[in-house]
C-alpha cells in the first residue's frame, strides 16, 4: 500500500476520512471575515439583482392603478437598454444614456396607451405585441453592440451609512440608481395613497364612470400613467445594461419584466410589498449564481438559472391561493376599456 507524505500508513477509506476532517477542521477555523464577505456579497447582489425588477414593478402598479393592463414591460426593458446603452457608448455620456433609455420606455409605452385608450383594443393582445416590437427593436439596434463593455454606474458608498457594520456594505455601497430605487419606493407609497393625485389616480382605476361624472379626466389619467410606468421600465433597462451589467447582450432582461408582472399581483398593487418581492427574487437569483460559483457539480446548471422563476410562480400561487386571493383587491376596472358617454 502507497504511503502518502504527511499521511499514516492506512487502508483508502481510512484516508479519505482524514482528509475530511482535515478540511472541515479547516472550516471551523476559517475567521468570521469569511462568512461576513458571503453574506455582504449575497445580500448585495440581491439588492441590485431586484433593483431593475423593482423600476418595472412599480410601473406596472401605477399603469394598473388607472386601469390599464400592460403585458409589455419585457419589451420596454429591453428597449430601454439598448437606447440608454447605445446613447451613452456613442456619446460617452452617461446621464445622456439614462434619459435615452427612460424616454425610449416612455415613447414605446405610448403605443399601448393609444391602442388601449384611444382605439379601445383588447389590451392582453396589445401588450404581448408591445413585447415582440421592443425585443424586435433592441436585437434591431443592438446587434453591433452585443459584448462591447460600457462605462457604466460605480459603486457610490454614502458617508457615515456605508460605515454601520453589515447594513452599510450592503445597502449605502451601491451605486446612483439603487440609491434612487430606495426613494422611489416610498413616494410612490405616499402618492398612490396620501395625496389627492393619487386618489384621483384609484378612483380611475375602480370606477372611470364615476370618476368621469366628479370631473376627472380618465383618458388623461390613463395616458398619464401608462407613459409613467413605461419611464420606470425604460429605467429598468437602463439599470441592466449600464449598471448590473455594463454591456449590451441580446433579451438580456431575461424574463424580468414577465416577473414584475407577477410582482405586482404578489405586491396588491402596493410599492412597498413590491419591493420586498422584488429583492427577494434578486435574492434567489443571487444565491443561485454563487451556488453555480461554487462548482456544486451535482446541481445542473440550467436547474440553477430556472430558481428564481420557478420561486416566483410559487410565491405567486400561495399568494394568489384560498382566502389571500379575496384579500387582493386589485383595480376593479383593470383591463376593461372605458367608453365616455355622451352629454347633453
Amino acid at each position: 500500500m502507497k504511503r502518502f507524505i504527511g499521511e499514516p500508513l492506512c487502508s483508502p477509506g481510512l484516508r479519505i476520512t482524514h482528509h475530511a476532517l482535515r478540511v472541515t477542521s479547516h472550516l471551523i477555523i476559517m475567521d468570521d471575515n469569511y462568512i461576513y464577505i458571503l453574506i455582504v456579497s449575497i445580500l448585495g447582489a440581491a439588492i441590485r439583482s431586484g433593483t431593475p425588477v423593482l423600476f418595472a414593478t412599480v410601473g406596472e402598479i401605477l399603469t394598473e392603478r388607472s386601469g390599464i393592463l400592460n403585458l409589455g414591460l419585457e419589451g420596454m426593458i429591453l428597449t430601454g437598454a439598448v437606447c440608454g446603452y447605445g446613447v451613452n457608448h456613442f456619446t460617452g455620456n452617461l446621464l445622456l444614456g439614462v434619459l435615452a433609455g427612460v424616454l425610449a420606455g416612455g415613447i414605446i409605452s405610448l403605443i399601448h396607451a393609444f391602442l388601449t385608450v384611444t382605439l379601445r383594443a383588447n389590451q392582453v393582445v396589445s401588450g404581448i405585441a408591445l413585447t415582440i416590437f421592443g425585443t424586435g427593436v433592441s436585437g434591431l439596434f443592438g446587434k453591433n453592440l452585443v459584448g462591447i463593455p460600457a462605462q457604466g454606474f460605480k459603486p457610490l458608498p454614502i458617508p457615515v451609512l456605508s460605515k454601520i457594520p453589515l447594513l452599510g456594505d450592503i445597502l449605502f455601497d451601491q451605486d446612483i440608481l439603487v440609491y434612487f430605487s430606495y426613494i422611489l419606493i416610498p413616494l410612490t407609497y405616499y402618492y398612490i395613497f396620501k395625496t389627492r393625485a393619487g386618489l384621483e389616480l384609484r378612483s380611475v382605476g375602480e370606477n372611470p364612470r364615476t370618476a368621469d361624472s366628479m370631473g376627472i379626466n380618465v383618458t388623461w389619467i390613463r395616458y398619464f400613467y401608462v407613459f409613467a410606468g413605461g419611464l420606470l421600465c425604460g429605467l429598468g433597462g437602463v439599470y441592466l445594461s449600464l449598471a448590473y451589467t455594463p454591456m449590451w447582450v441580446q433579451d438580456m432582461s431575461a424574463g424580468r419584466g414577465w416577473v414584475a408582472i407577477a410582482l405586482v399581483i404578489f405586491a396588491t398593487w402596493n410599492p412597498l410589498k413590491a419591493a420586498f418581492g422584488a429583492y427577494l427574487f434578486g435574492g434567489v437569483e443571487a444565491l443561485q449564481l454563487r451556488i453555480q460559483a461554487m462548482g456544486i457539480a451535482s446541481i445542473p446548471a440550467p436547474l440553477l438559472k430556472m430558481l428564481p422563476y420557478i420561486f416566483t410562480i410559487l410565491v405567486l400561487l400561495i399568494a394568489t391561493s384560498g382566502k389571500a386571493r379575496r384579500r387582493l383587491g386589485g383595480p376593479a376596472s383593470l383591463g376593461i376599456p372605458y367608453v365616455r358617454e355622451e352629454r347633453d
